[in-house]
């Protein structure tokens, strides 16, 4: 237990009952004194000089309890030799004031009282044991005159003491207890304000993360989109210019130019939507990649084949949604740097991953001498680097395989996740 129990806990409220209880014990002494002095001074056969005996020793307890304790710096009161000074004093001017009169009985049990508000447990129970002694021996005619009777009075004594010493102990254990966890309470009550206000810091961190992470899906989006339609329309456009004096091959080659720019307007509204890619509505995603690579191969006039492995399900929107990306993004890559003249797509489907492979047989480049996203200044670096972006989001990974001169092979995998019921 601490030395002593404060006065006022320090986390008690204004108008909390803790404070207006210690409050009461403060003022207790001065009450329980002018009950006292009243009952005696009212007592027949007194003379005027007890009269004023005992209303000088009343004003001289009033001034020690005053002195000492009620006006006393709060360092005088962390003082246990000062406090023990105190006590024995309101003890002596008591028992001086109880062997005059006996009800100041009343005024002595102010011991019982501050014993345990102003000592440690040890000399308080000490103190209680003193207080109850001169309650018994000092009043006239106490019971220590008539020794047969001396043993019930060290009977009362000693229960007293234990009761009296034992409650107040209890009592100021539990009222400690109250306190600690009122600060608790408090601290507590800080830390949540200040989580709060980092719960708004990591909220605003994540909106700006959010916006981040929108701006580079649609720099994606477009790339993937109105970037390859634009390029492949005016791959058409030159090409008809070229043969614009075979009507037939001008017609094919503007036909194509007019599919593309109605695909890509179409994807550019689909693209700030966040929807799925036109071809994989109502498609499945080996369908979808497959109408995708035959128009490029007729675009391109590059041969191409596509291969499906496995059994074909349909995944979660993200994941089929990369992949149709990949593979859209590495056959314009194929068309743009490689000068292939075939390509072979394979999807794959296994028990815990999707697979898909894109091979060509084009002039080949040198992985290490370049990172993803930066494979050339014509802006293809882009393409590998959204390709990697993508696939990260979704769990999945890219490797690229290619030398000078021996093709390029660009293998994208994602997690096996179908949709509910599509296994």
């Amino acid at each position: 237990m601490p030395r002593s129990l404060s006065v006022v806990p320090s986390s008690a409220n204004d108008n909390s009952w803790e404070r207006r209880y210690f409050k009461a014990l403060e003022i207790a002494p001065y009450g329980l004194l002018g009950v006292s002095l009243l009952l005696s001074e009212l007592q027949p056969n007194q003379s005027a000089g007890d009269r004023l005996a005992l209303f000088g020793l009343s004003a001289l307890a009033a001034a020690w309890v005053l002195g000492m304790f009620t006006l006393s710096l709060p360092g005088w009161r962390k003082s246990t030799a000062a406090m023990l000074v105190y006590f024995a004093g309101l003890l002596v001017i008591g028992g001086v004031l109880e062997s005059r009169s006996a009800f100041y009985i009343a005024f002595v049990i102010t011991g019982f009282l501050q014993a345990f508000m102003v000592l440690p447990s040890v000399p308080a129970f000490v103190g209680v044991a003193a207080t109850s002694c001169v309650i018994y021996l000092t009043p006239p005619n106490a019971g220590w005159q008539f020794p047969e009777g001396l043993p019930i009075l060290l009977f009362i004594v000693g229960l007293q003491t234990l009761t009296i010493g034992g409650g107040s102990y209890m009592g100021a254990r539990i009222t400690l207890e109250s306190d600690k966890r009122k600060r608790l309470v408090s601290d507590l009550e800080a830390a949540l304000e200040e989580n709060a206000g980092l719960h708004v810091q990591l909220l605003t961190q994540a909106r700006e993360a959010g916006v981040l992470d929108e701006r580079q899906r649609l720099a994606r989006e477009i790339h993937d989109t109105l970037a390859q339609g634009l390029t492949g329309i005016i791959t058409q456009l030159e090409a008809a210019k070229q043969a614009h004096e075979h009507s037939v091959v001008w017609q094919r080659h503007v036909d194509l130019a007019l599919v593309l720019a109605r695909e890509s307007l179409t994807e550019a509204r689909r693209s700030v939507q966040a929807l799925r890619p036109e071809p994989l509505e109502g498609s499945r995603l080996a369908d979808a990649i497959g109408d995708m690579a035959e128009r490029w191969s007729d675009s391109t006039s590059v041969p191409l084949r596509l291969e499906t492995t496995g059994h074909p399900v349909p995944l979660l929107a993200d994941l089929e949604v990369t992949l149709f990306r990949v593979a859209q993004e590495a056959l314009t890559n194929v068309a743009k740097h490689a000068s292939a003249s075939k390509v072979g797509v394979t999807l794959s489907y296994m028990d815990d991953v999707v697979l898909l492979d894109v091979r060509d047989d084009g002039i080949g480049f040198t992985p290490g001498l370049v990172t993803i996203g930066s494979r050339s200044a014509s802006g293809h670096g882009f393409g590998l680097k959204g390709m990697s972006q993508r696939l990260q989001r979704v769990g999945g990974r890219l490797e690229i395989e290619s030398a000078p001169g021996a093709g390029t092979a660009i293998s994208a995998s994602v997690p096996a996740m179908p949709v509910e019921g599509g296994a």
